[in-house]
């Protein structure tokens, strides 16, 4: 399955939304990302047809671990990104919208690399 960033971003969030402890679902999901409901139920028909998502008896999304795996990535890649433009002196809110943009396109090499500077950084700080 082709996943695209929108595809990303629905991962994510549910990733997100579940770690709170209470039950996803897709209106949750659509308050988070800021969509529409019908917009979400597209979406998750599509993940859960790619094996990424799975609807619960009682209407609650679950992340397949395909899907958390995916959702992990991009979390990991959100975090780190946010690090860096906030260490660079970006305000947070801008920092976190930055992240989520370029989260998607940049390339695994190019994540390692700051990843690894990042943390050089916390260590050079700790």
């Amino acid at each position: 399955m082709k996943l695209y960033e929108s595809g990303e971003d629905y991962l994510e969030a549910i990733l997100c939304l579940s770690r709170t402890g209470a039950s996803v679902r897709s209106v949750d999901v659509a308050a988070e990302l800021g969509f529409s409901k019908p917009s979400v139920s597209v979406a998750m028909k599509h993940l859960r047809e790619g094996g990424l998502v799975v609807t619960e008896p009682d209407g609650s999304l679950k992340l397949t671990a395909a899907g958390l795996a995916i959702a992990e990535r991009v979390w990991e890649r959100h975090n780190v990104l946010t690090s860096l433009f906030t260490r660079l002196g970006v305000s947070p809110e801008v920092a976190r919208a930055d992240a989520c943009k370029i989260e998607h396109d940049l390339s695994q090499e190019t994540f390692e690399k700051i990843k690894a500077w990042v943390a050089t950084m916390d260590r050079s700080e700790g």
